[in-house]
């Protein structure tokens, strides 16, 4: 087959499953964003899946129930766009590829559905708890703004002035809310990463965040992944993007998931 032919099998494989996942999340209650403000979860533990669009179909026809799909101006699947910070030798991609117990992760994003902007910072403690905090700023700019600089030198222990942009990561996005426990499942989509001239897009791959209290509650979620076979697998989009753009990047840690990407995506787009 040729590339042109292969390119538009996998446009078109790829629409038809975006309009068979637009169509499971019909099935689902809407809740809005003031509503899911209870279950914002800033401090939380994790859960991550790395799955295909066909699976998530199936998985989402068989949750309805339990859940409730986030919903903004009458839209489910929402757009993010996130501009990641590093230090000049990677000080947090080396911290994540080297399975630090205590790692950090530094970025700005822009809510595309609600035009607002944050500059954010992820702390994994060394508890496995995912703590997030997060200020306003006007807009995701290259740099950060005085503001932005003294919030993170009270957040972080890593001198600020030291932080400079590293990727662009654009997606999208619907958010699950349970209707019975203070719980979240985001999972995204058409997944993008982007520095100056280079890009790498993963059309068919769905990165799956369940997003909890504690881990010993029940999650209707996790329950059906572990009904259909699917372990849970640690992904970061950060340094997925990072060793996908950048050269002679530490992947030696990151086998398994790129493995495992590399079989879904196989796996949705073969001829």
């Amino acid at each position: 087959m040729r590339c042109s032919a292969m390119n538009t099998a996998i446009q078109s494989t790829h629409a038809q499953q975006l309009e068979s996942l637009q169509s499971a999340l019909t099935g689902f209650d809407p809740i809005s964003l003031a509503d899911i403000q209870g279950a914002a979860l800033l401090n939380r533990v994790d859960t991550k899946y790395i799955i295909g669009l066909p699976d998530l179909h199936t998985i989402l026809t068989g949750i309805i129930p339990d859940y409730r799909v986030l919903t903004i101006n009458n839209t489910r699947l929402h757009a993010y766009q996130t501009l990641y910070f590093d230090t000049a030798n990677f000080a947090f991609y080396e911290q994540h590829h080297n399975g630090l117990a205590s790692r950090y992760k530094v970025r700005a994003r822009h809510y595309v559905e609600t035009d607002q902007s944050f500059f954010e910072i992820k702390h994994r403690t060394n508890q496995r708890r995912t703590v997030k905090s997060r200020v306003p700023i006007a807009r995701v700019a290259p740099y950060l703004d005085e503001h932005a600089m003294t919030f993170a030198s009270q957040q972080l222990p890593f001198d600020a002035s030291t932080f400079e942009p590293k990727l662009w990561n654009n997606y999208r996005r619907m958010t699950l809310v349970s209707t019975t426990r203070p719980e979240r499942v985001t999972l995204d989509i058409d997944l993008e990463y982007r520095w100056r001239d280079a890009a790498v897009t993963l059309p068919g791959l769905v990165i799956v965040e369940v997003k909890r209290e504690r881990l010993s509650q029940e999650s209707a979620f996790i329950r059906h992944m572990r009904t259909m076979g699917i372990r849970p697998l640690s992904y970061s989009k950060y340094t997925a993007g990072v060793y996908s753009l950048y050269d002679n990047m530490r992947t030696n840690n990151f086998k398994s998931q790129i493995r495992r990407v590399n079989k879904v995506l196989w796996g949705e787009f073969q001829s």
